[in-house]
């Protein structure tokens, strides 16, 4: 199973089952709102707080993807998942509505092909049948957390990113369907010496980078045999960065890569760079490319999830930014 340095390549068969991608009112106004299962129409998601808001994402996009099936919740051996906020509440709170075993991740913004990678390995080695994995992200939590509260109104720069406010869900087993996994790169932290938490794009590049070329070395192969290469959440500012330094490596990915923060929201929406969050890379992949994998629209895509490993104590005490990346092969199965 093991490739090369840092990739698994799933051999017995990992499949997508079905997936949920919902979503708040802003993304549901960007061009993509057409490939999402579910949009709350507004910010509170009908909760009286912004972390219940959160949780209600999650919930509905568990419901949808499980709706889809005949495979019913108790017939779930794992359920992964993990968010941006502290001690994980919105997945640790999801887990406890829920029967099966749970494994709680990390990996900030990183997290939706973290868990996918994690869920596929399980069901590939034969440790599990069927895996739910999913996460989530909301604007106000991640402000509130991160930033300054939403009532506060602070100025932000140009290289700032808005957090989608988002949950994505899919379930993996390995009954044959439409698309598989085929592969992951696990990513190892990276750390540029960026410190500002306003300019999250420059700090994760790098991350996204080094993943990219390394699981181009891995696998042997080089980014004309991908679709598409897409990024987490590297946003107008990162999105130049990576082209470039994967360029340098030997690895040309101008004319298959795309950004899922500059492909969920309209420039006029005021998104300054882009969106971020766990959701961005979640609802755009269990959205709109799963529906182009399975229309033949897409035949193999890597997806690399991009991380900032920060928190706001450490930013307080002018820490650098760590930041990890991790990409999963999505493929048809015919391919």
């Amino acid at each position: 199973m093991k490739l090369g340095k840092q990739s698994w390549q799933f051999s017995q068969g990992v499949y997508i089952q079905s997936s949920g991608a919902v979503t708040g009112p802003k993304e549901n106004q960007g061009p993509l709102s057409d490939y999402f299962d579910y949009s709350f129409d507004n910010l509170h998601c009908d909760e009286k707080n912004w972390e219940s808001a959160e949780r209600a994402l999650l919930k509905k996009s568990i419901d949808i993807c499980l709706g889809k099936t005949s495979i019913r919740e108790d017939a779930i051996d794992l359920f992964i998942s993990g968010d941006l906020l502290n001690q994980n509440v919105s997945s640790n709170y999801m887990a406890r509505e829920m029967s099966s075993s749970f494994l709680c991740v990390f990996g900030a913004c990183s997290t939706s092909m973290e868990t996918v990678a994690i869920g596929s390995s399980l069901i590939d080695s034969g440790n599990c049948k069927n895996v739910l994995a999913s996460t989530s992200s909301h604007y106000s939590t991640a402000e509130r957390q991160f930033r300054y509260p939403t009532e506060y109104g602070g100025q932000k720069p140009d290289t700032a990113t808005i957090t989608v406010t988002g949950a994505g869900t899919i379930l993996l087993n390995n009954e044959p369907s439409d698309v598989k996994v085929e592969g992951a790169t696990i990513g190892k932290v990276i750390d540029y010496g960026v410190s500002d938490p306003l300019d999250l794009g420059s700090a994760m590049a790098p991350a996204a980078a080094d993943t990219i070329v390394q699981h181009m070395k891995d696998f042997g192969r080089k980014p004309e045999d991908y679709d598409l290469i897409l990024t987490g959440d590297l946003s107008s500012v990162g999105t130049p960065i990576v082209k470039k330094m994967t360029e340098q490596s030997g690895y040309d990915i101008e004319g298959v890569h795309r950004d899922c923060g500059l492909m969920i929201y309209n420039p006029n929406q005021q998104i300054f760079a882009g969106g971020s969050g766990c959701a961005c890379s979640a609802v755009v992949t269990y959205g709109y490319i799963l529906q182009q994998l399975k229309e033949n629209k897409l035949k193999r895509v890597l997806i690399v999830a991009t991380g900032a490993l920060l928190s706001p104590t450490l930013v307080q005490q002018k820490e650098t930014i760590p930041c990890i990346a991790h990409g999963v092969v999505l493929q048809r199965a015919d391919v």
